[in-house]
């Protein structure tokens, strides 16, 4: 299977799916946030995959943010009891801000996979030869 040629897939239909970044079919999640050890058609080995904290960062900026808006604007504008706030605005934050976690994440693996990203290295120059006079 190692030989085999894959076509190139697209970060966003393999990773927002869920799916294997290399064959597109195999399921990439063994739980909610938990990745698979490796593909179960292809093969692919997801210890490359290091998201490290990047979903809870695009899930925080693009919709924590305005799902955190609404309350203070409720309150502002309406001043209401505290049970409103647990009834609309604590439903609001869990259903926006969790959900969003497994497609990002799966997103980001199926990226690095595509871009073929590395940790990084230091690349030290070469010794040069010290003339001799």
């Amino acid at each position: 299977m190692s030989g085999e040629q894959w076509p190139p897939l697209p970060p966003t239909t393999t990773g927002l799916r869920g799916r294997c970044p290399r064959c597109g079919q195999g399921k990439m999640f063994e739980s909610f946030l938990k990745l698979k050890p490796k593909c179960e058609v292809c093969g692919l080995d997801y210890s490359f995959a290091d998201p490290a904290d990047g979903p809870a960062f695009f899930v925080m900026m693009f919709v924590c943010i305005p799902a955190a808006a609404f309350p203070l604007w409720m309150e502002l504008t309406y001043d209401p009891p505290t049970w409103v706030h647990l009834v609309t605005t604590l439903p609001l934050v869990l259903l926006t801000c969790i959900p969003p976690l497994q497609p990002l994440k799966g997103w980001l693996v199926a990226s690095q996979f595509f871009h073929k990203a590395e940790e990084g290295r230091l690349v030290r120059p070469a010794p040069q030869d010290k003339p001799t006079s």
